[in-house]
């Protein structure tokens, strides 16, 4: 009798183990091209085999072939690189939203723009970004609801509420003493720095932004003068470290920059007026600078019309050009760099606009695409799931019709995009 049962129950499990088996085939992606760019080595390579499997990039290879029947998808006269990071955007804020015009726009219908940015930034081509600070958490939602799979947009590392001192670029200035506006993380002396540290990590952040110096976009502030002291921002590197946050220092001025520097900070943002004993104490401690040279254009051009205060538009006329010399003087001086754009400021999606202006300033094409990629993730201590098409890594990959490396601007119309093996964006398919 048991024989007699166990028998059909073998062909059972076998039919079920073929299933999964075909099932698991069915499920291998094949993506070719014409050639992919190798960021890890520096090179174009021709005619690869990207092989994924569960979102995961499992083989690239040029001289194989896909099995019989396999899932493939052909991108003639295309180039594939991994899927960009930008290591600076506001996902909530919008570029015609600024000065007193901002103060219109409450929380929720920010909230409400970051899933429309959200949207747009991925669709660009940037698989990855950090979100350096935003009111009321609203960027760890947004990180939620991409996670779970409720919205499109990049994966995010989130800041939350950006840490500066009261009256400082961080804080909210726009309005007279009867309203009490406060920023979310302004304090003031190390300890209570500290504490708005563990307060964000509380609510779900998990990279850390400080504000070392005033702002271009912020009311009352000089750009050029350090706002957290040098134990501020000690307190916060330390706190932020020990618990694995990663941080961000916002700085324009000199001293800022040094300081900030100093106090063991992971990426220095802006970095305008920057020396030459900050560029050595950067390249000792590997700190990385993120420059957003572009937005600059955006500022003169639109600002006006924005909102943007006369104010802000009369400091950043003194700072743009300087950051411009200033980034040519890191890159030929070898300071690592990522890339960073600002977006925000300007219009979400329009993030590739700043590789034609890095390659403008100093950058070789591949130099520029290594900032957005593997240099990215390395600031994000990502380097094993991110950064390049390799086995391994997830499957973020996108891809442009043509050679970026003879034609930079390329990235600017990103066809494709795969993120987590999943195919968001397609250009030569009918249903895009």
């Amino acid at each position: 009798m048991f024989q007699r049962l166990h028998q059909p129950l073998c062909y059972i499990v076998i039919g079920v183990s073929c299933l999964f088996s075909a099932l698991s085939d069915a499920s291998t992606q094949y993506l070719s091209a014409d050639a992919y760019i190798d960021v890890e080595n520096g090179v174009r390579v021709e005619n690869p085999l990207v092989t994924i499997e569960a979102g995961q990039i499992t083989k690239v290879s040029t001289d194989s072939q896909p099995p019989p029947n396999a899932n493939v998808i052909k991108l003639s006269g295309y180039t594939l690189l991994p899927g960009l990071m930008d290591m600076h955007v506001h996902l909530t804020g919008n570029a015609d939203d600024h000065g007193y015009k901002s103060l219109a726009i409450s929380l929720p219908r920010a909230t409400i723009n970051g899933v429309n940015n959200a949207r747009k930034t991925v669709m660009a081509g940037f698989t990855t970004v950090r979100n350096v600070g935003a009111d009321g958490y609203a960027d760890v939602a947004l990180k939620d609801a991409i996670d779970a799979g409720d919205i499109v947009g990049p994966r995010l590392f989130v800041a939350g509420h950006s840490i500066g001192v009261t009256g400082g670029h961080c804080d909210n200035n726009l309005l007279p003493s009867d309203y009490a506006a406060t920023g979310g993380g302004v304090a003031d002396g190390p300890w209570a720095v500290r504490a708005k540290v563990r307060e964000n990590i509380k609510y779900g952040a998990n990279v850390t932004k400080i504000c070392a110096t005033g702002g271009v976009l912020s009311k009352g502030t000089k750009v050029g003068v350090q706002q957290l002291t040098l134990a501020e921002m000690q307190a916060i590197v330390e706190e932020s470290h020990m618990r694995g946050l990663t941080v961000a220092a916002h700085a324009h001025g000199t001293e800022g920059i040094y300081n900030a520097i100093k106090a063991g900070v992971d990426s220095v943002e802006h970095v305008s007026f920057l020396n030459d004993e900050s560029i050595e104490l950067a390249k000792q401690n590997g700190t990385v600078f993120s420059m957003d040279i572009y937005v600059t254009e955006y500022i003169l051009g639109e600002g006006e019309k924005a909102g943007i205060l006369e104010e802000s538009l009369a400091k950043e006329r003194t700072v743009g050009k300087r950051q411009r010399e200033n980034f040519r003087k890191a890159v030929e001086a070898g300071v690592k760099m990522v890339f960073g754009t600002d977006a925000g400021v300007y219009p979400h999606g329009d993030n590739a606009m700043q590789f034609a202006r890095m390659v403008q300033f100093g950058m070789t094409p591949m130099q520029a695409i290594q900032a957005a990629t593997i240099n990215a993730a390395a600031l994000l201590n990502q380097s094993e799931t991110l950064g390049s098409i390799s086995a391994g890594k997830h499957a973020d990959i996108i891809a442009v019709k043509g050679d970026p490396l003879s034609d930079i601007s390329l990235l600017e119309s990103v066809g494709f995009v795969m993120q987590s093996g999943k195919i968001l964006k397609h250009s030569d398919s009918p249903d895009q």
